[in-house]
């Protein structure tokens, strides 16, 4: 089981900036604890996501000398990816496709054959680079917006960006619940049409239903799991009734109940804890 631990997405939607050496102390923290993947930050507008705009400042600021995760920025943009492609740290680029229109324009000031072009970008990038392209498919299992929703979309969506050259593709629901159900349906298919892809889950949720989605991912076959320490965040562009992001210490909670190896040291996740506390609660 993977699990792929973002500070980025907690941070991005505070109103009060968090200062430089507090995002450091922050994430090097998280990098002692063993988490397979930390989203460090990002590489998109100040003017559309000021938390972030010291995201390259937080990365020089990082003690790597002993850690054991693999490190993630975002990016919304080939301009972006260029900024931090040639930065040796970076294993891992992490872009937020999506099959909604609506989404796309909102989040990315893009259309879907302009971000589809992106992808095969992004691709060629990280191939040349050697990173791993992690594309998120945003409202995968639904859609806000009043646009069609169905999963023959999802599926045709993943069958081009796989053809593309994609294997690593977490989905996300953004701000729309979902149930288990839904979740088992999704997952179900895609593994058996995509058995070379590795789909992850990257949950939005209140809190109220997170175990039954969860388990339902992991019945299908899922295996990387997106969190944030303390449920905080939510992609701040997507809709006014942001849900917050699964909890890292109830998706720590599934790992023992289904006596699964997490290889998370739980003193440093209660350090790291205790400086989300201190720093962005």
């Amino acid at each position: 089981m993977k699990i792929i631990e973002s500070p980025r997405e907690g941070m991005q939607g505070l109103e009060r900036f968090i200062p430089t050496g507090h995002k450091a102390e922050y994430v090097n923290a998280l990098l002692k604890a063993g988490f397979d993947t930390v989203e460090v930050g990002s590489s998109v507008s100040p003017r559309a996501i000021p938390q972030m705009r010291d995201s390259m400042e937080v990365l020089n600021m990082l003690d790597l000398s002993s850690n054991r995760s693999k490190l993630m920025m975002l990016v919304v943009n080939k301009q972006g990816a260029d900024r931090i492609a040639g930065r040796d740290e970076i294993s891992c680029i992490s872009y937020p496709f999506s099959f909604s229109p609506e989404f796309l324009k909102r989040n990315l000031n893009t259309t879907y054959d302009e971000a589809l072009g992106t992808v095969d970008y992004l691709l060629n990038l990280c191939s040349r680079r050697n990173k791993t392209l992690v594309l998120y498919i945003s409202m995968a299992f639904g859609n806000p917006y009043g646009e069609e929703w169905t999963p023959e979309k999802l599926i045709e969506s993943v069958e081009k960006v796989q053809k593309m050259g994609a294997r690593t593709i977490p989905l996300s629901n953004v701000s729309v619940p979902i149930s288990k159900e839904t979740v088992s349906d999704v997952y179900s298919m895609l593994s058996h049409d995509f058995p070379c892809v590795e789909f992850g889950l990257h949950l939005h949720t209140s809190g109220e239903n997170w175990f039954g989605v969860v388990d339902a991912a992991y019945q299908q076959g899922c295996r990387r799991f997106d969190s944030v320490i303390g449920g905080l965040g939510g992609c701040p562009m997507a809709n006014s009734s942001m849900l917050g992001n699964l909890k890292t210490e109830d998706l720590l909670e599934f790992a023992g109940h289904q006596k699964l190896i997490s290889g998370i040291d739980p003193s440093a996740i209660a350090i790291a804890a205790g400086l989300a506390k201190k720093y962005l609660f």
